[in-house]
């Protein structure tokens, strides 16, 4: 077994470092990729390819009802979509025998090694990612954006048609939505958070005016220029004292570089509780905090 450097001055330095790196070449990485491929979008881009990608580990019922079934069912249809199983020992392979659809591409990871200290919390922040990874990493070349859904979300109808018009109207690089959630039987809308501010600790810049400052979503909701698969999930995003969950240390990054971010004041996605579960996110893995480490044993 690899073993994890896991304590608070190891996990500060790396964390540190990384930042401090990520600071300092990402913008660099962004002007580039501009450079090279900012010309091929713009507002009358006609019925651009969109590339879809799930991470999925062992969820196979989830899957398909929630993620497959809401992407197939979506109003926009010029997509690939791609599921990366996480050396799934379910029956996930099994269900795309029944599916007789040609944009869905499925893959399992021949290994799933260990990667961090196995607790509900990183199991949270650091799961998805390197599925996620290996997702981007087979974006096709014909696909100008990249949207990501989890395996139990679900998209409403018109996700797609809707992030994209509002990307391509605004000349966004990225955009993110509202969306709502159940907790304890309790449905409550999710909004964005902004950039600069308490929530992702990132302070204003020295500036005597400063208007932009986007609102960014979650994860499940997200549309984005294909060029950005170079900006890859960092797998020490559990080590961070903040911005720990892999997707918002991911669009926290590219905001910080200078992409340009956009947010739909539209709810465009439903956050629900999975079967014997009664909240989500962090708070269900906490509540079920034996049976998250049972399911996701790496192996």
């Amino acid at each position: 077994m690899l073993k994890i450097t896991n304590n608070a001055f190891s996990n500060l330095l790396i964390s540190s470092v990384k930042e401090s790196w990520y600071r300092k070449i990402e913008p660099i990485k962004l002007a580039k990729l501009r450079h090279q491929y900012e010309k091929f979008y713009g507002p009358d881009e006609p019925n651009p390819k969109v590339f879809i990608f799930t991470p999925t580990y062992n969820r196979a019922n989830l899957l398909q009802e929630r993620a497959i079934k809401s992407v197939l069912t979506q109003t926009y249809k010029n997509f690939t979509y791609l599921i990366v199983g996480d050396c799934c020992t379910d029956h996930t392979a099994e269900i795309f025998k029944n599916i007789d659809d040609p944009r869905v591409q499925f893959i399992n990871l021949a290994k799933r090694g260990y990667r961090y200290p196995p607790t509900p919390e990183n199991h949270w922040f650091s799961g998805p990612i390197v599925a996620s990874n290996t997702a981007l990493d087979m974006v096709p070349s014909d696909c100008s954006w990249i949207a990501r859904v989890d395996d139990d979300d679900t998209w409403v109808p018109d996700h797609l048609e809707a992030s994209l018009k509002f990307a391509l109207s605004g000349n966004y690089e990225l955009v993110t939505s509202k969306g709502d959630q159940v907790r304890y039987g309790v449905v409550t809308e999710i909004d964005g958070q902004h950039l600069y501010g308490s929530y992702f600790k990132e302070p204003l810049p020295n500036l005597e005016r400063y208007v932009y400052n986007p609102k960014i979503g979650s994860a499940s909701n997200v549309l984005y220029r294909s060029y950005l698969k170079h900006f890859k999930y960092n797998l020490d995003c559990w080590r961070g004292k903040h911005n720990k969950p892999n997707e918002l240390n991911l669009f926290h990054r590219l905001g910080v570089a200078g992409v340009r971010i956009g947010f739909l004041n539209k709810i465009t996605f439903h956050y629900i509780p999975r079967p014997n579960d009664e909240t989500v996110g962090l708070e269900a893995y906490r509540a079920n905090a034996q049976g998250v480490i049972e399911h996701y044993n790496f192996h």
